[in-house]
This record gives structure tokens, C-alpha cells and sequence, in this order.
């Protein structure tokens, strides 16, 4: 099956060449990402449901990234961002866009696609067309900071209101003071610079991308916070979502009791006993306000979990 998934990714490059094909197709998308089963997009991209991204914006980077890292996913983290409102938490389901330094021959084939498709406008802009609410424009710009301004106030005003949502650029944007006074809009981003985008091109929309040490795929739902991003694959996301509660449960249980001096750090640091686990499920059954996840989630996670 790897191998189809392969075929798939280098098709889309041929087609690229040959084609000169600007986004990939739901077909390639779908084949991309199988392992979701869940709706979808009318792109193709897995369509997390809202209610997971929300409960995200209460986890913390670690615990993503731990759970991520036990999955056996290993690169979805990047940190070391300039962010716009640092105060402020970013979540949603990723628009991917590859941009590369500009080669005349091959920026002219897809602009001349981009045309033939009735996209609108210079390249940059053509992504923030396809944005739907609760989307993040993620772009691999290569890290470009001087005429590698993706964005200014302007495109700003139009993500926001296309997605209700921000961006992620490995690269830069210009006109800093005007984003910051779009009200919800936030931007992750490598620099700002007072210049215009120049010298480079579009490489594809909705293809997998390099965000510094982290792959992501388009439809990967995101959790920013002022010390990084991590980038989860769709599949995994409700996974994320119950562990990362579960743990803080765990916590909260574990630090009362500590507080009440009814078991000692050692016992409660390390594989918890019979009894304390019945105790755990009699907290819970007490505290069923403290729940983050409905009582069914809990019961259907704690059947799979082992302690």
C-alpha cells in the first residue's frame, strides 16, 4: 500500500511538470491521508470535527507532542517563531502550500495554469481563495525573510475573513502593525520585512510540506502556542485530544490527594495499585463536572487504556 501512496505523491510531481497542475485533486488527497475515515472536505482533506480543535486549545504543547512521539510520530513539532499575539492560542485544520525560489520557466507553466483554472490574482492569493472557515493557510516559504513577505494587511483582512483563522509561514510577512490590528487574526511566522514578494514562486496547494523539522500533510489539525506548533495527523487527533484529558484527570486526582495527604509522592508517581485506581474511578464518578469529554468518551477511552 506504501507504494501506491508513493506513486500518488510522485504522480502529483509529474503532473506538475507535465500539467502543470496547481492544487492536488480530492482523489490525491483522499489517497494521501487513508487512514482518516471520517468526512471530509470538499477538497479532499480530512474534515476534524470542530469539537476536537476547540478541546485542543486546552492542551498543552508537551502533552501533544508526547502522545504524537509514543504514536511513533517523531516529526511534528517546530518551535523558535515570531507570533503575532503570543497571548493568543491557534487551532484548525491545515491549507498546505509549497512555494519555491523563482525558476522563469517553471513559474510561467503555472501561472499560466492558474490562469487557465480562473484563479484570480498573483500566486500568494491564490490559496487564500480556497480557505474555508476554521482552515490555517500553512505555507512552506523556505524560510525566506527579505522579498519573502507571503502576506501583508491586506491578504491579512481576507485569510481572516475566509477562515475566521490565521497563518503559519515558514517565511515572513510585511505590514506587522496592520495585522495585529485584525481582530482574531494570528500569524506564526520565521520574520517581518518591509519589502514585497519577489523571486519566487508557487510550487503546489494542498501537497505535502516541510515546516523546519516537522512534515505536515493537508488537512493536519494544529495546535500553536507561543512556545511552537505541533502538526497532528487527522487520524490521530481525537487520540491527542482523550489522552491529553485523561492525563490531566490523572493529575488532578493525584495532586488532591497529595494535598490531603491520603497517599505519598512514590505512590502516586509510579504504577498506581488496586486500590488507587478504584479510588480514581470513584473520583471520577464524584467529579463528573471536572469532565472535559463526555461520560461516554471516558468509558469507551478507559476500556483501550492501560494504566
Amino acid at each position: 500500500m506504501k507504494r501506491v501512496y508513493l506513486a500518488l505523491i510522485f504522480s502529483f510531481i509529474f503532473c506538475q511538470i507535465i500539467a502543470q497542475q496547481v492544487a492536488l485533486t480530492k482523489e490525491q488527497i483522499i489517497g494521501m491521508t487513508p487512514e482518516w475515515k471520517g468526512d471530509r472536505l470538499p477538497d479532499g482533506r480530512p474534515n476534524v470535527p470542530d469539537k476536537f480543535l476547540q478541546r485542543l486549545k486546552n492542551i498543552s504543547l508537551e502533552e501533544a507532542w508526547g502522545i504524537l512521539r509514543n504514536a511513533g510520530y517523531n516529526n511534528q513539532f517546530e518551535g523558535d517563531w515570531m507570533v503575532l499575539k503570543p497571548e493568543k492560542v491557534l487551532v484548525g485544520r491545515a491549507l498546505t502550500v509549497q512555494y519555491l525560489p523563482k525558476r522563469t520557466d517553471f513559474d510561467k507553466l503555472i501561472r499560466e495554469k492558474g490562469k487557465a483554472e480562473g484563479r484570480i490574482g498573483n500566486f500568494n492569493s491564490w490559496p487564500i481563495d480556497m480557505l474555508k472557515p476554521g482552515d490555517i493557510y500553512v505555507a512552506d516559504s523556505y524560510g525566506k525573510i527579505v522579498d519573502g513577505t507571503l502576506i501583508g494587511d491586506n491578504l491579512g483582512n481576507s485569510i481572516y475573513a475566509k477562515s475566521k483563522n490565521g497563518v503559519i509561514f515558514y517565511g515572513s510577512v510585511r505590514d506587522a502593525e496592520g495585522l495585529e490590528k485584525i481582530d482574531g487574526f494570528n500569524a506564526w511566522v520565521k520574520g517581518y520585512d518591509p519589502s514585497y514578494i519577489q523571486e519566487m514562486m508557487l510550487g503546489g496547494i494542498n501537497v505535502p510540506i516541510r515546516i523546519g523539522r516537522a512534515t505536515v500533510l493537508p488537512g493536519d489539525a494544529i495546535l500553536a502556542k507561543k512556545g511552537g506548533v505541533v502538526f497532528i495527523p487527522a487520524h490521530l487527533v481525537e487520540d491527542v485530544v482523550l489522552n491529553a484529558e485523561f492525563i490531566a484527570l490523572r493529575d488532578q486526582f493525584g495532586h488532591q490527594r497529595l494535598r490531603e495527604g491520603k497517599y505519598t509522592p512514590g505512590e502516586i508517581d509510579q504504577q498506581w495499585s488496586d486500590p488507587i485506581k478504584k479510588d480514581f474511578l470513584s473520583w471520577l464518578d464524584q467529579n463528573t463536572s471536572k469532565l472535559p469529554m463526555t461520560r461516554q468518551e471516558l468509558d469507551e477511552f478507559m476500556k483501550k487504556r492501560t494504566w
